[in-house]
């Protein structure tokens, strides 16, 4: 990708929302952890909406939800001190699995707790690309634009990935491995930190 093809990524303002957590819908519509948990399409885009406000909709009000020209890419970060609404996304979570699956997709949950920092980070719980402009560049662009503000702060930087692909991203741009979280039948997820810089 050129200087000149480089998307220009900015704050997302309140009344672009919605706009951003679409994106976040379309990227996710195909990611194998989230449609393990809500597998039937229309519970999908029924809950998954809300579980996106729920769990990282405190980006907006500290700024630090990102966007591309256009809302083809978009990253919701969450400051140090900044935590998803635990207590929201158990009470929408519980809505969209189906009963039966609750001991497991929770199950999931509690592995992720486990591995999530307990010292300050910025935490990345939702990047996405629309799958029509993959291999752009978009999602590179989106990392590198916020971990300029991380390493500038000092800080430490934590996210999970969903997918080796992902993990190859993340791998790029300094975060590491720390383990691995699968429970039941899930699909594993890759707990990343990026050691302050």
């Amino acid at each position: 990708m050129t200087n000149l093809t480089a998307p220009v990524i900015s704050t997302v303002a309140e009344t672009d929302r919605e706009r951003a957590v679409a994106t976040i819908v379309t990227a996710f519509s195909s990611d194998r952890n989230v449609r393990w948990a809500i597998p039937e399409p229309q519970r999908y885009l029924t809950y998954f909406p809300e579980i996106v406000r729920r769990m990282s909709g405190r980006a907006f009000e500290h700024e630090a939800a990102l966007a591309t020209s256009g809302f083809h890419g978009a990253a919701l970060w969450l400051p140090p001190g900044v935590e998803p609404d635990g207590e929201g996304l158990a009470e929408i979570m519980q809505e969209a699995v189906l009963e039966e699956d609750h001991e497991k997709v929770f199950g999931l949950f509690a592995q992720m707790d486990e591995y999530h920092p307990k010292e300050p980070v910025w935490y990345l719980p939702m990047i996405g690309v629309d799958p029509a402009r993959h291999g752009q560049g978009i999602g590179s662009a989106l990392l590198g634009h916020a971990l300029q503000k991380v390493d500038s702060e000092q800080m430490p930087a934590y996210l999970e990935a969903t997918s080796e692909r992902n993990r190859d991203l993340y791998l790029r741009h300094g975060f590491e491995v720390v383990g691995t979280i699968q429970y039941a039948d899930s699909p594993p997820m890759y707990p990343m930190l990026r050691p302050a810089r």
